[in-house]
């Protein structure tokens, strides 16, 4: 099988130029398969190539690889200094002269059309190049159309309106060449993220080595205030690590022995021994940069339809051009003004602002997202998101933190004793996920907890240990009430709790009722205010789908503002549920990645919560939340139907302008010069607008 390779390359800045350079590649003769990823300026190759073949390809437009050393420091060039952009200013220059002499000097003499050629030349040459290579092979683009309309304006004396249409050509050109950089450079950032070597630990000694050479179980130096160059695990040190480039937290998160920290996240106080635990390319940033090109590469169903459109648009507007130039001229006989305007119409026709309208808007809301820690895997994810009516949500650990809390303790009177630190000892050796709870309750109460012994477990009751020569056992309500008596206030009051959602530990000490403990995962501080606003953003219908009692379900539930809820679902359950929904809604599906993965894959979109580190999520859903942050929910579905809007802003934009220029020609009013206002004016209006969706931000 061929070897597929993937190659950087610069100068990537029309949508035009870029499917011209997919198709140049495609005729070489040892390739079998190319794919341009124009939003990441990327192509990927199946089969043999040389890096100076593909300079060859796209030298039509100054399309190079970039060299491997090149992409490690990228070189920032001057707007002044920029070649095309000094082309432009000369250019500009001939232009102010001609129009200087043209004052002197009646039109069309000498001094001033010198000039105006000059400016035509130079600023236009590349244009000719272009537009003749593509005349040879009838292929029609921008250039092309560019070619034919210029020399037609020189050939019947529009030498003035010819320099300017080359002048402004220029300007655009260059103007989209920026705000297309614009819109990488969240991608660009995510790549300078990680540092390109490190400090790292062996054979006794400390080396700085490039991160490509650093191999799995190295050991890391980290510093104070230094980036972390490698996923790994701490083994030794404490710190906080701003984990912002990865996650989008903008608190620093604790560190401590055992704990996992990721390439390209900055320590802040501690110094830190890292091992290593993943090669320079699997890691967490190296695999969102990976999935976020891919997803800029993928055509949207919007994008998709505007590539179909333009294929009969630029046939249809050089048939409208054609028909301008020699239909009015036939019946009028003035040739010299309807060519013109038959060239105007080629100029204001190009479709470029059509072809761009939606892939700026996937390319720039995609890139914010993942700088705000929300991996969106594609445009088709992205409207789809905009599209969905109805949310379901996984309960423990999406809506509430996952953790159980105690949530209430009542303790009878003991001579001499604690009863809540004499279960906090049984407790201490048992495997229980509750034990946690109270461990954690009875220190943060500073309470001293004493050593248990003879601990033994009695199956689907509880267990029994001694703690100083006392028997204590711990269990279910049933089992302490076989075994002791319990008031009926206090049974009235544990029955309540449980139907609060509550687990209950309930102990006797030496035979005596010692008290219970309630405990119960605890709602997310935020969880009522996101659904309240996911509400307030269009979607109607917010579902909870647990595994969970309905008696816990339902006390969570009542907290917040759901639609429905469903209880006692096994994984398999809640896929059932969701295909169910998906017959009604748009459902989009929240969850941990692992145990909902089945959910996730059948909803109109999976979101998966906390996804850094977690490669099930990564895989899995179509969207990763990559902090454990509930709250990126509703920004991610605000900037979904916000690219929606600007999408079809843009093709109205595109389609718009271009609609207005092309009712001039009625009258005769189209010139070169509106031609080209147009068509840079719908260019430019569609990349600033999707620029947008840069200010969208996680309040």
């Amino acid at each position: 099988m061929s070897e597929k390779k993937e190659f950087r390359v610069d100068n990537l800045s029309c949508a035009n130029c870029a499917q011209k350079f997919e198709n140049n590649l495609k005729k070489l003769p040892n390739v079998e398969e190319v794919k341009v990823n124009f939003g990441a300026s990327k192509v990927a190759i199946t089969g043999q190539v040389t890096e100076d073949e593909i300079d060859s390809a796209g030298a039509f437009d100054g399309i190079t690889v970039q060299r491997s050393a090149e992409s490690k420091v990228e070189k920032r060039i001057p707007v002044y200094k920029k070649r095309e952009n000094v082309v432009a200013l000369i250019a500009l220059a001939y232009v102010i002269l001609g129009y200087i002499t043209s004052y002197v000097y009646p039109d069309n003499t000498f001094i001033p059309t010198l000039f105006f050629l000059i400016a035509i030349v130079v600023g236009g040459a590349e244009i000719f190049l272009a537009g003749f290579k593509n005349l040879a092979k009838l292929e029609f683009d921008m250039k092309t159309l560019m070619t034919i309309a210029i020399i037609g304006a020189a050939i019947i004396g529009e030498w003035k309106e010819a320099a300017v249409v080359v002048f402004l050509f220029a300007v655009s050109e260059a103007l989209e060449a920026y705000s297309m950089d614009k819109a990488r450079q969240s991608i660009r950032s995510l790549m300078d993220i990680a540092p390109p070597s490190a400090v790292i630990k062996r054979d006794g000694e400390l080396v700085e080595i490039l991160t490509e050479e650093i191999q799995i179980n190295d050991v890391l130096i980290i510093k104070p205030g230094e980036k972390i160059a490698m996923d790994g695990v701490v083994i030794t040190g404490k710190s906080s690590i701003n984990q912002a480039a990865i996650t989008g937290e903008s608190i620093p998160v604790a560190k401590d022995i055992g704990d996992e920290v990721f390439a390209g996240t900055l320590n802040d106080t501690g110094a830190l021994e890292v091992r290593v635990t993943k090669r320079v390319e699997d890691t967490t940033i190296a695999k969102i940069i990976h999935l976020v090109e891919e997803a800029q590469a993928e055509k949207a169903p919007s994008q998709q339809f505007v590539d179909r459109f333009a294929k009969y648009y630029t046939p249809a507007i050089m048939l409208i051009a054609l028909l301008v130039a020699v239909v009015p001229g036939l019946v009028t006989g003035d040739w010299a003004t309807w060519i013109y305007q038959g060239l105007a119409v080629l100029v204001v026709g190009c479709p470029c602002a059509l072809i761009i309208s939606t892939p700026v808007a996937i390319v720039t809301a995609i890139g914010n997202a993942a700088k705000q820690g929300v991996l969106i895997k594609g445009g088709i994810h992205l409207e789809e998101l905009g599209h969905v009516n109805a949310i379901a949500f996984d309960k423990t650990g999406t809506l509430t933190r996952g953790i159980p809390e105690v949530t209430s303790v009542k303790m009878e009177q003991f001579d001499g004793i604690n009863p809540l630190a004499f279960i906090a000892a049984v407790e201490a050796d048992s495997q229980h996920p509750l034990a946690d709870a109270v461990l954690s309750y009875t220190h943060v109460n500073n309470l001293e907890i004493p050593k248990s012994s003879n601990f033994q477990s009695v199956t689907g009751k509880g267990v029994i240990a001694e703690v100083e020569g006392k028997k204590v056992q711990i269990g279910s309500i049933r089992w302490i009430s076989e075994e002791t008596q319990v008031s009926k206030t206090t049974q009235d009051e544990m029955n309540l709790l449980q139907l609060q959602g509550n687990s209950l530990i309930v102990a006797a000490i030496d035979g005596k009722f010692a008290g219970y403990i309630a405990i119960a995962d605890q709602l997310r501080d935020e969880a009522v205010s996101v659904l309240q606003s996911l509400k307030q953003l269009g979607v109607k219908h917010l579902f909870m789908l647990t595994g969970d009692a309905k008696p816990t379900a339902q006390a969570i539930a009542e907290k917040l503002p759901l639609t429905d809820v469903k209880a006692d679902l096994l994984p398999a359950d809640k896929l059932v549920e969701i295909k169910k929904m998906k017959e009604d809604y748009h459902i989009a599906m929240v969850g941990d990645g692992v145990n909902d993965a089945p959910a996730l894959a059948a909803a109109s979109v999976g979101i998966a919560m906390g996804g850094a580190g977690t490669d099930t999520a990564l895989e899995t859903a179509d969207v990763a939340l990559m902090a454990d942050d509930l709250e990126k929910l509703p920004y991610t579905m605000k900037l979904s139907k916000k690219t929606l809007t600007i999408i079809k802003q843009n093709i109205i934009f595109a389609l718009g302008l271009k609609v207005i220029a092309l009712l001039l020609v009625i009258p005769g009013w189209l010139t070169l010069w509106i031609a080209i206002f147009a068509d840079m004016g719908a260019t430019l209006l569609v990349v600033m607008n999707s620029l947008r969706l840069l200010k969208i931000q996680k309040k």
